[in-house]
């Protein structure tokens, strides 16, 4: 199921335009999976990579009666969230990896 998104800046993206996305990573903390971006277990993210480049991010909660929201994300910190998720940096992002890791 496509989902579309209005951002901030008036654009709409959907995330079945998304040329990529990544599925956040989880730690097992003996009772739930627990997100690594947001500390939650109810709490979720996905970043996606625009058609046209762009980087964004989709947060949504478990919890009843919250929808997903959406918002764009610059580069460095798409970046950030990519090796935090222990992914590959793609190849437009690899600029980042130096400033990112220490």
């Amino acid at each position: 199921m496509s989902e579309r998104f209005k951002m901030e800046d008036g654009s709409i993206v959907s995330t079945s335009r998304a040329v990529q996305s990544w599925e956040e990573d989880t730690r097992w903390n003996g009772n739930n999976h627990i997100s690594v971006n947001t500390g939650s277990q109810w709490e979720h993210e996905k970043l996606y990579k625009s058609s046209k480049g762009r980087y964004w991010l989709e947060s949504w909660s478990q919890r009843d009666g919250l929808g997903s929201i959406a918002r764009y994300l610059e580069p460095k910190k798409a970046a950030t969230w990519l090796i935090r998720n222990k992914e590959e940096l793609p190849e437009d992002l690899a600029q980042f990896e130096e400033d990112i890791l220490e």
